[in-house]
């Protein structure tokens, strides 16, 4: 996969998102997938898709402003996306900017997100360049 493919992939996700397509969340997530969500609490594949399924979360907007994408082999793309964010969570609206980090993995055949972690961007935080945090 080019990077190109990895950013059409995002693009199809966030296109699944917005219209809560579980059927597209279902080909692009792999069954073991583990993610985090902004309150620390991890997610699996069925958590997600029920999310969705049942209108408990619900994107109106969803738009890049920084994507990076990272090759580790041939099988591993590690993504890093800072994006405005709109919609509701269990009822209660939210909008702001967060930050994803996902991985994608060759499985069967199929790329799909096996791992990721999802943080809000705090408020004071507003410029997208990269901070050096001495690692």
């Amino acid at each position: 996969m080019t990077d190109p493919d990895t950013a059409t992939l995002e693009a199809e996700l966030r296109a699944a998102q917005l219209g809560a397509d579980v059927a597209a969340l279902d080909r692009l997530i792999s069954d073991d997938l583990l993610f985090t969500g902004p309150d620390g609490a991890l997610a699996t594949k069925a958590d997600d898709l029920a999310a969705y399924r049942e209108g408990i979360i619900r994107f109106t907007a969803h738009e890049p402003e920084e994507l990076r994408l990272r090759r580790v082999g041939a099988e591993v793309v590690l993504v890093a996306l800072r994006t405005r964010l709109a919609g509701s969570y269990a009822g209660t609206p939210f909008s702001g900017i967060a930050r994803y980090t996902r991985v994608w993995a060759l499985e069967r055949g199929h790329w799909r997100i096996v791992g990721g972690h999802v943080s809000v961007v705090p408020t004071s935080i507003d410029s997208p360049e990269p901070r050096d945090y001495g690692e």
